[in-house]
């Protein structure tokens, strides 16, 4: 929190302010800032570290990343209405505004955010609605939403893409990961080397209607039965923004923005109707591993309509082998690095994260999620798991990846449930592997973890 001898400094300096610096004043500053040549740049400056208040805090680190030759200058002033000296750069200021949900924004900071992004894309416009950005239409804070460097639609959805069968994906080696998904016999595999230029498909998969929103900054591909019983299913596209380095989505029917990572509407007409998308099981394995266990499988063709390179490691290569974010995120790594994998349920009112790290050589855990006793089936290797309801079983591994074994006998490993040696069924249970910093990031206290 701010220290109540700044708070109180700010407060005074507030009320001291002259007439003249209205919201219309305000804002004028912000656009010099942002928009004018370097003198103007200067005086703006000046005049905002004059006025002072914790209420520029948003704007000012706002101008700081487009603004960024001014970068120096603007953390000074930051740091002089705050009085911490510790943050530096815009991703320091983006952690510390997330922590600090007390300070709230002056009221030209919407128009200056909204006015700066139709100048990069005016089909932003539909997500920064008056109607919709007031503090309390929100379920998160505007200051904390953040361009990802592309346009409306600048990364794709795949809608009903083109699938081939297994047999005819030569393109393909061993190697490559795949988002494996299997409803009602109808099995298909996803390829992570294509699905990270689209981070979304919507697909009709055993005559379901779903939506996979794959995050590439967060490592987490999270499946989503997407009829919610309404005239016609959701179907989902990349916003653009970002909020603490997860994608926001965006349904195609209200334009409502959604946090990826919950599967809940978070601004927009939608804020308030009480969706939740429901969670589908998914599983990331390497592709020669998949084609063993399901050889009819249906596989993404690479002639998706769009031009990209699908080769094997291109996309985000750099991203994901580096321990660095792309994107401003509080993060706690007193139990995992920012970037390890876990394996995430979300049930019933609780959720548990696994690192996947647990899983090395093939270990099969059994524990309990809330009511719900679980067994997981995984290899690090592949970042593999598959959790199903065990129903109060104890399971063992087999011996290989796709048996598992209880007192009972052995169990066989398929997509959708362990078929035991009687004919018995234990359904799969949802879950996706994500990175560290994002399954706490946004679950935090309220999941438990796994200690091994």
């Amino acid at each position: 929190m701010l220290s109540r001898r700044h708070l109180l400094a700010t407060t005074a300096a507030m009320a001291a302010t002259p007439a003249w610096a209205s919201t219309e004043t305000v804002g004028s500053n912000f656009r010099s800032l942002l928009y004018g040549e370097d003198d103007e740049q200067t005086t703006a400056l000046d005049w905002l570290a004059a006025r002072g208040g914790v209420d520029l805090v948003a704007g000012l680190i706002f101008a700081m990343r487009f603004a960024h030759w001014q970068d120096v200058r603007i953390s000074s002033v930051l740091q002089d209405i705050t009085g911490d000296p510790a943050p530096r750069t815009w991703f320091d200021w983006m952690v510390w505004q997330e922590r600090h949900p007390e300070v709230t924004p002056h009221p030209s900071y919407l128009e200056i955010k909204r006015e700066l992004y139709l100048r990069i894309d005016p089909q932003f416009e539909i997500f920064f609605r008056d109607e919709h950005m007031a503090r309390d239409q929100m379920k998160i804070r505007l200051e904390e939403i953040t361009w990802g460097g592309v346009k409306k639609d600048g990364i794709p959805s795949l809608d009903g893409p083109k699938m081939i069968p297994a047999a005819e994906a030569d393109y393909l080696v061993g190697s490559d990961l795949v988002f494996g998904v299997a409803i009602d016999g109808d099995i298909r595999a996803y390829p992570l080397r294509i699905m990270g230029w689209h981070e979304m498909f919507n697909d009709v998969v055993g005559g379901v209607p779903l939506a996979l929103a794959y995050c590439t900054l967060c490592g987490s591909g999270i499946l989503f039965e997407t009829d919610m019983g309404r005239d016609s299913p959701f179907i989902f596209g990349s916003s653009g923004f970002l909020y603490r380095s997860n994608k926001l989505m965006f349904d195609r029917e209200t334009h409502s923005l959604w946090n990826q990572f919950t599967g809940k509407p978070v601004s927009g007409p939608l804020v308030g109707s009480g969706i939740e998308l429901r969670q589908r099981p998914v599983v990331i394995e390497p592709w020669v591993r998949w084609f063993a266990r399901n050889p009819n499988s249906k596989v993404l063709s690479l002639e998706t309509g769009y031009e990209r390179d699908y080769g094997s490691g291109v996309v985000y290569s750099k991203y994901f082998s580096s321990p660095k974010l792309m994107f401003p995120a509080q993060v706690d790594e007193t139990r995992l690095a920012q970037k390890d994998y876990v394996f995430g349920i979300r049930t019933f009112g609780a959720s548990k994260a696994w690192p996947v790290t647990a899983f090395e050589g093939g270990l099969v855990i059994n524990d309990r999620v809330g009511d719900l006793d679980v067994v997981l089936v995984g290899d690090r290797l592949g970042r593999t798991v598959r959790a199903y309801d065990r129903g109060g079983r104890t399971f063992q591994a087999g011996q290989s990846s796709a048996e598992v074994r209880d007192s009972s006998g052995t169990w066989q490993v398929t997509e959708e449930f362990l078929l035991g040696p009687d004919g018995q069924r234990a359904p799969r249970v949802a879950g996706h592997i994500a990175f560290w910093f994002a399954w706490d990031g946004y679950l935090g206290a309220r999941s438990e973890f796994y200690e091994g």
